[in-house]
């Protein structure tokens, strides 16, 4: 199933929105609708030009979402990290990047890139409400709104928390004194600490808000810790010491229900297809599970494999190997030299070389 949508693109990055973000937007606009005070639009008359504005709130506090991740996929790009995507989701926006940089000054320009450019609107939209605010126009209260909800995602960005900006912050910061890992290791810590402090807080005042954000954090911390360890801990294993060499390759023509068989056979839950010596893409169960059940005696292989292929090269480092799987969401990589496969590499083997490294 498709869980996002591309709107567009900028910098020829394409923007995504996800599904939990057209979920979302209704519920900000009727928040903002409903809302009494100067935190919405629930006093403005008549009805229509209260949901006009509060749908405005509602898609301006998204957009400027979109332009704090800009700005961090700005300063990637213009230190040479490509940027894959960038995707509106419930809770704010990601940039899919290729990877994080080691450089600690260049994470450092990256991490408050994004809350800077919410610090600039924020103040701009103020600055502009100042001296027009003898106007107790609504749309002047719009741009107090706007200002005022980008002043708030500057501070709590910078929160000393993965996965927030201000994690990566004080890590680049620590990064300056210490190893890399030993920096992503004392900042993730402080980060659980601050979630699980913020968790209790949540709990006495009786604030899921507070216990939701809190589980998000202490997740985030653990998850930038794990990856950067196993990431690290790769780097310099080579993928020909790592791949499984004795593939078993399966033939374009055969059926989906043949290709089960294979799979309960030999236990792989992918293979790669090859016609007289030439490979021609990979099949996986997840292709398999597109196609009902009564249907697969008559779809060939050729129908569902994946004809655009990543590949990677023995002596490449198995920690691209790591990256690729993690930015195309896949689950094995096919190892060829000179254009012969000469093996294939899965999760599992990084899984298992990360094991035994460890």
């Amino acid at each position: 199933m498709k869980t996002s949508i591309q709107i567009g693109k900028i910098m020829d990055i394409p923007i995504k929105l996800h599904i939990t973000f057209l979920l979302i937007l209704p519920v900000f606009a009727w928040m903002f609708a409903n809302t009494a005070g100067i935190f919405g639009f629930n006093d403005v008359k008549p009805d229509t030009l209260r949901y006009i504005l509060s749908t405005s709130a509602a898609i301006l506090l998204f957009a400027c979402v979109l332009f704090h991740e800009l700005g961090h996929s700005y300063v990637a790009k213009k230190h040479g990290t490509n940027i894959q995507s960038i995707t509106l989701f419930l809770f704010g926006g990601v940039s899919a990047m290729e990877e994080i940089p080691r450089n600690p000054r260049i994470e450092f320009r990256m991490a408050l890139a994004g809350p800077g450019v919410s610090l600039l609107i924020g103040l701009t939209l103020l600055i502009i409400w100042w001296f027009f605010k003898a106007d107790e126009s609504p749309y002047l209260h719009l741009v107090w709104l706007v200002g005022y909800i980008n002043l708030v995602l500057f501070v709590f960005n910078l929160l000393p928390a993965f996965p927030m900006d201000g994690g990566r912050v004080l890590r680049a910061w620590l990064a300056g004194q210490m190893s890399y890992i030993k920096a992503t290791r004392a900042a993730a810590g402080i980060g659980k600490m601050f979630a699980i402090l913020m968790g209790v807080f949540g709990l006495i005042g009786l604030s899921p808000w507070f216990i939701l954000i809190a589980f998000f954090i202490y997740i985030g911390a653990s998850e930038e810790e794990k990856s950067t360890e196993v990431s690290l801990i790769l780097e310099g294993v080579k993928i020909k010491d790592i791949m499984s060499k004795e593939v078993k390759s399966v033939n374009s023509g055969i059926s989906i229900e043949e290709l089960v068989d294979i799979m309960f056979k030999f236990k792989h839950m992918g293979y790669p297809v090859v016609d007289e010596g030439s490979l021609k893409g990979i099949v996986t169960f997840t292709d398999v599970q597109k196609v009902p059940k009564e249907e697969r005696k008559n779809v060939k292989v050729s129908n569902v494999m994946t004809k655009e292929l990543v590949t990677l090269k023995e002596e490449d480092d198995a920690s691209i190997a790591l990256k690729h799987m993690t930015m195309k969401n896949i689950g094995r990589i096919i190892v060829r030299d000179d254009n012969k496969m000469t093996g294939i590499v899965s999760r599992t083997d990084l899984l298992r070389a990360v094991e035994l490294l460890e």
